[in-house]
């Protein structure tokens, strides 16, 4: 399933980067986190919540503000 996913708190390339990678070590997940967009595209399978999505972003210390 796709979903977009709105993040805030990133300033930087390397937040980005650790956001993107952090969902990429999910399984079932592929995602492309986009700075200037405070964004994450992400492509998850069935079994994948939104819930642990969120998860994932907030305890590394960013706030989603959707999932859409």
């Amino acid at each position: 399933m796709h979903r977009i996913m709105k993040i805030e708190g990133m300033t930087c390339g390397h937040c980005a980067q650790r956001v993107e990678s952090l969902l990429n070590k999910m399984e079932n997940v592929s995602a492309k986190v986009y700075l200037e967009e405070n964004a994450a595209d992400v492509d998850a399978g069935a079994g994948v919540s939104d819930e642990a999505l969120r998860a994932v972003v907030e305890n590394a210390g960013f706030q989603v503000t959707s999932i859409g």
